[in-house]
């Protein structure tokens, strides 16, 4: 498996937008767990965690329509991305 956790910065007032546009997106195939959080301790900060079965997949994702027109959309709402943090997801509830 193949995860990967964000840590993006919304530009100031739209972090709710950018969040319902991320949270938007479905039928990735590969993907195990997909988690949009806000940060409770910091108001324009998300976090993405997701859980692929591996590393091709997410990849590929990135190919899908859904995903390009959401990087679209979210682009000019995010000031920055923070952290990105590969992992290499050993088990848990949900997955395999």
């Amino acid at each position: 498996m193949y995860g990967l956790i964000s840590r993006i910065t919304a530009v100031r007032g739209r972090r709710a937008d950018l969040a319902a546009i991320l949270a938007g997106i479905s039928d990735m195939p590969g993907c195990l767990s997909y988690i949009v959080a806000l940060e409770d301790s910091d108001s324009r900060a998300i976090w993405v965690s997701e859980v692929w079965e591996s590393a091709e997949a997410h990849s590929a994702s990135l190919g899908i329509r859904a995903v390009q027109e959401a990087i679209e959309q979210g682009r000019p709402l995010i000031e920055r991305f923070d952290q990105r943090i590969e992992t290499k997801p050993t088990g848990g509830i949900g997955l395999p």
